[in-house]
C-alpha cells in the first residue's frame, strides 16, 4: 500500500558534487524533512547474507536497512548436482560462480563425503567465494584454489568471468583443459560467457544448477521504511547484482508513485561491478558509484558517500544572531525563507536599528564610571532623563519588532498560499499526466490492433496474388507440372520397390500427355523421357523374390550343417564282428580250442582298433579346434551374414550384397564339413544368389527429372 508523495519545501540552490542541494558560505540552507536523521544504507543482498557488512557499517556509525531484492532457494530437483558431485574424479576442474553456489553444493556434497579431493582444482570468481570455500574446509595450501586475485599483495579491480578465465590461463596454461571435463556449479540460468570460452578452448563443459534466484515480495513495513527514506532522509542503495537492479525497477513501478520513482532514480547507488552500474544506468539511475568487489571496498565507498551527503547539512552556518526571533511559531523553514521574502530589506534595516539602540543603551546598565560631582537635584534630573531615553528606545525596539513580526507573518501566509497553489497545480499536472498515460496506453492498444489488421490485409493480399499467379498459368504449364509430379512419384516407386514396369508405364503416360503440346519446352522434356524409357527397357530383370527365397532356404539349413570336427567324430565309432563259435572254429581248423579262442579274440580287438582310426586331409587346422560352444557362434555368424545379404538384396545394395555372400561362403568352406552333401547344397544356393545379383542396381529417371527442373528454373 503506497500513498502519494507529500510535498516538502526545498531551497533553490546549485547542486553540489553529489547532486544534492548546496549553497555559498553566506547562504542559509533549508533543512530537509530528514534533517538530523542518520545516514542509512539500503542493503539489497539476499536475506541472511548482509550480517558482516551491516556490522562493519554499524561500527562506523552508519545505519542499515535490509531490503532483499533476490531470494535464494534450492533447486526443485538436485539429481544432476548430486550425480556430478558423486563422480568428481571425472572432472579436471570445478568452477563455483558465487558463494551461494559453494554453500548449496557443499550442502549436497556433505552426505556424500566429508573431504574434498586434494588433487581437484577449484576456481571461484571473487574473495567472497574464496571465504565460502574456506568455511567448508577447502583452502590453500591443502587445496588448489584459483581466483582472479593475482599476487598475494595485489588485488585486481574486477572480479568477473573474464578475470577468472584469464586467471585460469595463467595458472593452468592456455591448452591445459583441452579434451578434459569441467564442472560449473551455478544458479538456475546466468551468463554463458565462461562456459563458451572453455568450450572454445577444447574443454567438455557440464553446468549444473545448485540454487535458483526468485524475486521476493517485500513486506508492508519494508515499503513504509522505503517511503520514509524517499521522502528526504539521507540514504544510499547498495545493489550487488544486475538481476537485483532489474527486480528493484520492477518493484518500484508496482509499489511507488511517479514522484517516488524519480527520487529513487536520483538517490545514490553503489555497485561493486561496472556491469551492474551499466544495468542501473539503463533503468534510469543517475548517481552511481562503482566501489569494486569485497566488503572493505564497499564500506570505504559508503563512508565517503555518507560524509559527502550528511556533513553539508550538519555544518550549515546558523542565521545571524542579530535576527531576533519574535514569535515561537517561526520554524527553521520560516527562518530560511526570510532571505527570499520581498520585505527582506526593511526587516534588515529594522533589525540594525534595534541593534544600534541596544548598543547605545548598554552603558546605562553598567557602573557610572568617572563622572564629575554635581548637585543632588541635577543628578536626579539626569537620572530621570536617562530612564526616559531607555524607555523610548525600548518602545521603539518593541514597535519595530512588532512591525517586523507582522511582516514575517504576512510573508509566511503568502508562502503557505503559494505552496498550496503549487500543490494544487502539481496535483492537477499529475492527474493530467495520469490521463495522458492512460490515453497513451489506449492509443498503443489501438495502434497494435491497426498493425494486426494491416498484417492480416498484407497476408490476404499475398494469398490473392499467389492465387492469381496460379490461375494465370497456361495449359502447357499445367501439363508440365502434372508430368513433373508423375515422374517424381515414378522415381520414388522405382527406388523403393524396384518395379521397372510401373516406372515404364509412368514414363509412357507422361510421353502421351506431352505429345498434345507443341511448345519447345515440352519437346525437350519428351526427348529426356524417351531416353529414360530406352534405359528402362534395356535394364535386365532380376527376380529379387526368388533370390530372397534361396537365402531363406540356406538360412534354415545352417543349424543342421555338420562342422568339420563333428564329421570326424561321427565316423569314429568302435566296430567289431560278432565272435564265431570257438568249438566249431577249432574243429574246422583241426587246432586246439585255446588256440582258436586266442585267434578269435585277437581278430576282434584288431577290428575295433581299426574302426577308431581314420586318416583325412583338412587344410584348415582351426576347424579342428572349435568346441561345441564355439560352433554355436560360428553358425550364428554365418546366419547374420546371410541376413545382411538378404537386406542388401532387397535394398539393391550390390556392393554390400557381394561382400556378405563372399564372407558366408568362406565361412562354410572353412569351418563346415565340405564332404557333406547338405553343406554342398547350401554353398550352391549362396553361389546362385551371388551369380544372380549382378543386375541388382536399377536405372534412374534423372534425365527426365532434370529436364523438368530446367523448365521450372527458367520460369
Amino acid at each position: 500500500m503506497t500513498g502519494p508523495l507529500q510535498p516538502r519545501p526545498r531551497a533553490h540552490a546549485q547542486p553540489d558534487e553529489w547532486g544534492g542541494p548546496g549553497g555559498g558560505p553566506g547562504e542559509a540552507r533549508a533543512a530537509a524533512p530528514g534533517a538530523g536523521a542518520p545516514f542509512t544504507v539500503v542493503i539489497t543482498r539476499p536475506s541472511g547474507q548482509s550480517g558482516t557488512l551491516g556490522s562493519q557499517l554499524a561500527a562506523r556509525g552508519i545505519a542499515t536497512f535490509d531490503f532483499p531484492l533476490i531470494s535464494i532457494e534450492a533447486v526443485r530437483d538436485d539429481a544432476l548436482l548430486r550425480e556430478a558431485l558423486s563422480a568428481l574424479d571425472r572432472y579436471a576442474l570445478v568452477v563455483f560462480v558465487s558463494p551461494n553456489a559453494v554453500d548449496r553444493a557443499f550442502a549436497v556434497y556433505g552426505p556424500i563425503s566429508s573431504i574434498w579431493p586434494h588433487a581437484l582444482p577449484v576456481a571461484v570468481v571473487g574473495p567472497a567465494s574464496v571465504a565460502a570455500l574456506a568455511r567448508h574446509g577447502v583452502a590453500s595450501p591443502a587445496h588448489r584454489v584459483i581466483s582472479p586475485a593475482g599476487a598475494a599483495d595485489e588485488e585486481p579491480a574486477r572480479f568477473d568471468s573474464e578475470s577468472l578465465y584469464a586467471a585460469l590461463e595463467t595458472e593452468l596454461g592456455p591448452d591445459a583443459l583441452a579434451g578434459k571435463r569441467v564442472l560449473i556449479v551455478r544458479g538456475d540460468g546466468g551468463r554463458e560467457w565462461l562456459a563458451d570460452r572453455l568450450r572454445e578452448a577444447g574443454a567438455e563443459v557440464e553446468a549444473v544448477a545448485a540454487y535458483r534466484r526468485v524475486a521476493p515480495e517485500p513486506s508492508i513495513a519494508a515499503w513504509a521504511r522505503v517511503h520514509t527514506l524517499l521522502a528526504g532522509a539521507p540514504h544510499a542503495w547498495l545493489v550487488t547484482s544486475s538481476e537485483g537492479v532489474r527486480n528493484l525497477d520492477a518493484l518500484a513501478r508496482e509499489h511507488l508513485t511517479a514522484g517516488e520513482i524519480a527520487e529513487l532514480h536520483h538517490a545514490p547507488l553503489v555497485a561493486p561491478h561496472p556491469r551492474i552500474a551499466e544495468t542501473a544506468r539503463g533503468v534510469g539511475f543517475d548517481r552511481i558509484t562503482v566501489s569494486g568487489a569485497g566488503d572493505e571496498r564497499i564500506v570505504e565507498t559508503l563512508l565517503g558517500l555518507a560524509s559527502s551527503v550528511v556533513q553539508p547539512v550538519q555544518n550549515t552556518p546558523a542565521p545571524a544572531p542579530a535576527q531576533p526571533r519574535m514569535t515561537d511559531s517561526n520554524d527553521s523553514s520560516n527562518v530560511a525563507q526570510q532571505h527570499t521574502a520581498s520585505a527582506g530589506a526593511s526587516s534588515a534595516s529594522s533589525a540594525s536599528a534595534a541593534s544600534a539602540a541596544s548598543a547605545s543603551s548598554r552603558p546605562t546598565y553598567a557602573a557610572p564610571g568617572p563622572l564629575s560631582p554635581a548637585p543632588a537635584r541635577r543628578g536626579g534630573a539626569g537620572t530621570a532623563l536617562l530612564w526616559l531615553v531607555v524607555v523610548l528606545v525600548a518602545a521603539g525596539a518593541g514597535a519595530g519588532g512588532y512591525v517586523l513580526n507582522r511582516k514575517l507573518d504576512r510573508v509566511d501566509q503568502q508562502l503557505v498560499q503559494r505552496q498550496q497553489a503549487a500543490d494544487q497545480q502539481t496535483a492537477a499536472l499529475r492527474a493530467r499526466a495520469d490521463e495522458a498515460i492512460a490515453g497513451g496506453q489506449q492509443l498503443d492498444k489501438q495502434i497494435a490492433q491497426l498493425e494486426g489488421k494491416i498484417a492480416d490485409a498484407q497476408t490476404s493480399q499475398q494469398a490473392l496474388a499467389q492465387q492469381y499467379a496460379d490461375l494465370a498459368k497456361n495449359r502447357d504449364d499445367w501439363t508440365l507440372a502434372e508430368v513433373g509430379q508423375m515422374l517424381s512419384s515414378a522415381s520414388e516407386q522405382l527406388q523403393l520397390t524396384g518395379n521397372t514396369q510401373l516406372a515404364l508405364f509412368a514414363l509412357q503416360s507422361a510421353d502421351t500427355r506431352l505429345a498434345a503440346s507443341d511448345s519447345p519446352q515440352a519437346l525437350a522434356v519428351r526427348k529426356a523421357v524417351a531416353q529414360d524409357i530406352d534405359k528402362l527397357k534395356a535394364a535386365p530383370s532380376t527376380d529379387l523374390t526368388g533370390l530372397a527365397i534361396k537365402l531363406d532356404t540356406a538360412l534354415a539349413q545352417i543349424d543342421s550343417l555338420p562342422l568339420a570336427g563333428e564329421a570326424i567324430v561321427a565316423h569314429t565309432k568302435p566296430q567289431a564282428a560278432t565272435p564265431a563259435d570257438v568249438a566249431q572254429t577249432a574243429a574246422a581248423q583241426h587246432e586246439p580250442r585255446w588256440k582258436a579262442w586266442l585267434q578269435t579274440v585277437a581278430a576282434g580287438i584288431g577290428q575295433q582298433i581299426t574302426s577308431l582310426v581314420q586318416v583325412r586331409r583338412i587344410d584348415n587346422a582351426d576347424a579342428m579346434l572349435i568346441s561345441p560352444d564355439e560352433g554355436y557362434f560360428v553358425r550364428e555368424n554365418v546366419k547374420l551374414r546371410l541376413l545382411s545379404a538378404r537386406l542388401s538384396l532387397l535394398s539393391r545394395n550390390e556392393g554390400t550384397l557381394k561382400s556378405d555372400l563372399a564372407a558366408a561362403d568362406a565361412a562354410l568352406a572353412r569351418y563346415f564339413d565340405n564332404a557333406s552333401k547338405q553343406t554342398q547344397a547350401v554353398r550352391d544356393l549362396v553361389k546362385e544368389v551371388s551369380a544372380g545379383s549382378t543386375a541388382v542396381a536399377l536405372p534412374n529417371l534423372d534425365t527426365s527429372l532434370q529436364a523438368i527442373q530446367q523448365y521450372r528454373s527458367r520460369g
